[in-house]
């Protein structure tokens, strides 16, 4: 299963390729030898629009389509952009991959969420359980946007043979994640809100929910290393699991955060705001069977990294 001369000649398009986690995407396929990786920018390629789809794909060939590029946000910008979430995600997603076949590239790589999977969903979550019902209220128009590539990606190898594969990671996180206060997910938010508690000298933060909820998290290196790798070695519709295989109660990763930011103030929880989904916990099995894959980075060093990204960040303006 080496990867050793698989991406030689071959031209890989990256959509969401300067993003959080795109930029680590073209960083891995740079260093396993990928000599002509192009990231489109928005500016120059809007891919909720046909025609610009169109444009892309014949100006740039490409062998293969990672799609990256995404609408994303926490619990508080899905709720607010319910329509724009799942609009410009279902319509990306759906151009980019038609296109793919029409233009006969030799692979599509469609990387979903774990947001596609019923509220409800047994712990540790299978790839088989994925129909088993409706997602949690407050993402499921994203989710159910990106879910709709799993079925795209089905239908057009049942019909035309076409090679696109399917991956739901879980929540990542890591070093150039989006720290923005309007739309950052919950470590980003956390590490911000108590650097700046700091700062204001403030004995508490109040954090949405319960603290009950749990979530799993992977760090960015690892997933790029993961889409990667399936980009070299998955063959199939079916969706894939990309995680870590650990759950983390928000309670206790706040916790982890206080401490790795260094913030001495109580965490307060506010239970009339919404916890989200219930429990979220992957089963990974099918990535390291099929993909030899694990993820390597412990929550604990990966927080301290992007801890220590953000200090950086704040300290060079």
């Amino acid at each position: 299963m080496s990867s050793a001369g698989f991406w030689n000649g071959r031209r890989v398009l990256v959509t969401g390729g300067s993003g959080f986690l795109g930029s680590f995407v073209v960083a891995q396929l740079r260093a396993r030898g990928a000599g002509s990786v192009f990231v489109p920018r928005s500016r120059d390629y809007d891919l909720v629009d046909l025609g610009a789809v169109r444009r892309l794909y014949d100006d740039q060939r490409p062998d293969i389509v990672i799609h990256l590029a995404a609408v994303v946000g926490g619990i508080g910008a899905n709720q607010k952009r319910p329509a724009e979430f799942f609009y410009q995600n279902l319509m990306m997603g759906v151009q980019m991959l038609d296109q793919a076949h029409v233009h006969r590239i030799e692979k599509f790589v469609g990387v979903g969420t774990v947001c596609s999977y019923p509220k409800h969903t047994p712990v540790p979550f299978t790839e088989r359980h994925l129909w088993d019902g409706y997602p949690e209220e407050t993402n499921a128009p994203y989710g159910l946007a990106k879910k709709m590539l799993i079925v795209q990606s089905q239908a057009y190898r049942a019909q035309y043979g076409f090679n696109a594969i399917n991956l739901l990671p879980t929540n990542l996180y890591g070093p150039r994640d989006n720290f923005d206060p309007e739309t950052s997910h919950v470590i980003p938010a956390l590490i911000r809100r108590c650097f700046e508690a700091k700062r204001a000298g403030r004995d508490r933060i109040t954090c949405w929910g319960t603290g009950t909820p749990t979530r799993e998290f992977l760090y960015v290196e690892d997933a790029a290393e993961a889409i990667v790798l399936a980009a070299e070695r998955l063959n199939a519709s079916e969706p894939m699991n990309l995680g870590v295989g650990e759950e983390i109660s928000m309670r206790d990763l706040a916790e982890l955060i206080r401490k790795a930011t260094g913030y001495a103030g109580e965490i307060q929880w506010d239970p009339s705001r919404p916890d989200g989904q219930p429990r979220r916990c992957l089963d990974t099995s099918a990535a390291r069977r099929e993909l030899g894959f694990q993820a390597r980075t412990p929550l604990t060093v990966g927080l301290e990294r992007t801890v220590q990204w953000y200090r950086d960040r704040e300290a060079g303006g």
